[in-house]
């Protein structure tokens, strides 16, 4: 068993713990009313991403999300929250040096003992969930349940549909897809987007990931019958139909999309499989961008 299978199977337990954590680090995360920015690099900005979505969509406050590196300065926030599961990444310790003082600062973060721990005024530590392998999930996911528990948004229905992701076989014929697309609507576009970028890091696959009701607006021109289009939480009416249409294939998500993406990770490994990839080593990456 790889690396990245072994830490994506543990992901119900890394999220019942986080769930847990979520009162004991309260005082570190966001209060309703905040205004606040999440930044992350590459995994981390698409939870980022989803995060945000989730605490303005749940009335706790105006809440975006960047990627580190194009963190708009000139923009007043009352905190900034850095995911970063290495706690090494040059873009997250630069950004965080340029907005403490008058901007309270959180990491969260799987290493205890990193420089971001220094650069933050408060930190979260997930060392439970960090792991060994290049491609990230259990940390990626679990930083994301402890904003869902923070926000009265978890439930143990989510860990009870991870479990299913684990088990249940895959859709038959899945891994010869030639091309994947993912979508999501509101805090599940985030997720779209990071898995696909499982699907890259991991298989070297031809992916893209839109928000649902884009995918209309020109993307979908492309789909033909060895793609497979994937949704992330409720679809919009009348797109599986015209997906279908098209003569590609349809693939719903019944689950949590916290969940379904634990399915698209583990299809990332199984098509890594099938081109005779090992998804440890991914091509060109490494586990933290240190310039």
């Amino acid at each position: 068993m790889t690396h990245v299978e072994d830490e994506l199977r543990s992901q119900p337990e890394c999220w019942t713990r986080a769930a847990a954590l979520a009162a004991q680090y309260g005082g570190a995360l966001p209060a309703p009313g905040e205004r606040v920015a999440i930044v992350g690099c590459g995994t981390s900005y698409f939870m980022a991403q989803a995060a945000a979505a989730l605490r303005e969509g749940a009335g706790e406050g105006e809440t975006d999300a960047f990627a580190a590196s194009e963190f708009p300065y000139g923009r007043p926030y009352d905190r900034v929250v850095a995911v970063t599961r290495s706690g090494t990444t040059t873009e997250v310790l630069d950004l965080l040096g340029q907005v403490s003082g008058p901007t309270r600062t959180t990491a969260i973060t799987a290493g205890p003992c990193t420089p971001v721990t220094d650069a933050a005024d408060d930190v979260v530590v997930l060392d439970f969930a960090d792991e060994r392998s290049v491609v990230q999930t259990r940390f990626a996911t679990t930083a994301l349940t402890l904003f869902r528990a923070h926000l009265g948004l978890h439930t143990e229905s989510v860990v009870a549909d991870a479990r299913t992701a684990l088990a249940a076989e895959l859709p038959e014929g899945l891994v010869d897809c030639g091309q994947f697309t993912f979508l999501g609507r509101g805090w599940t576009v985030g997720l779209a987007h990071e898995a696909a970028l499982k699907l890259r890091e991991a298989a070297q696959a031809w992916t893209e990931s839109y928000p649902a009701m884009e995918y209309r607006h020109g993307p979908i021109s492309i789909t033909t019958r060895s793609t497979a289009t994937w949704m992330l939480g409720a679809a919009p009416e009348g797109l599986p139909e015209q997906v279908r249409a098209t003569g590609g294939r349809w693939v719903a998500g019944g689950l949590d999309p916290l969940a379904e993406l634990v399915r698209a990770q583990r299809l990332a490994v199984a098509v890594a499989r099938a081109r005779g990839l090992d998804p440890d080593r991914p091509r060109h990456l490494t586990r933290s961008v240190i310039l």
